[in-house]
């Protein structure tokens, strides 16, 4: 099973950084940069990418869905709820789910092919089954809160990381740091035989 999903990191709105965007973030718009991860069980994001706010879900998951290795579940909010992006996963060996953007009071499906992946996902959805894989999905806030907890985490940008190269490069770093931090504190015999 794997997660997808968005993390803001916001910079202040009278920065001079030319790579940033608007988009939404927590509370409303915000400027800045977006980290788009794929989680699975490891203390690291199996893909992760970086753009400008103002990137879609939609956009860059196009770019990380075939970069997954193995098969099985990909779980997403409704951001990713867009018949390419079901056909994407099933040919990169996944089964989308993810929530059905609501129908803005027209119902239905409207008049367009629909992905098989996605009325599986949204027959998945129906079940006991399905309810109980997607609720798997809350993992990945979990994921993103493990990153920001701790002092040497994936805090706010601070003033000198600017630039797309720089906050690429920090977000590496903090990565590579979450993830040996939790392996010292869950699994220190791995760290043993580095």
């Amino acid at each position: 099973m794997r997660i997808i999903d968005g993390k803001p990191m916001p910079v202040s709105g009278v920065s001079k950084d030319r790579d940033t965007g608007y988009g939404r973030g927590a509370g409303g718009n915000q400027k800045g940069y977006k980290i788009h991860a794929v989680w699975g069980a490891e203390p690291m994001p199996i893909a992760w990418g970086l753009a400008p706010m103002n990137t879609s879900e939609k956009t860059m998951a196009r770019h990380l869905i075939p970069t997954l290795p193995g098969s099985g579940y990909l779980l997403a909010d409704s951001q990713y709820d867009a018949n390419p992006l079901y056909d994407l996963a099933a040919e990169a060996g996944f089964q989308l789910v993810a929530q059905k953007i609501r129908d803005r009071g027209h119902g239905g499906l409207g008049h367009r092919r629909q992905s098989a992946g996605r009325l599986r996902s949204m027959e998945l959805l129906t079940s006991e089954f399905g309810r109980t894989l997607f609720d798997q999905r809350n993992a990945i806030e979990r994921r993103f809160g493990a990153w920001v907890s701790w002092g040497g985490g994936l805090g706010p940008l601070p003033a000198w990381v600017r630039r797309f190269h720089r906050v690429r490069n920090w977000i590496h770093a903090k990565i590579v740091a979450t993830g040996a931090r939790w392996l010292f504190l869950h699994e220190p015999h791995k760290l043993a035989h580095a």
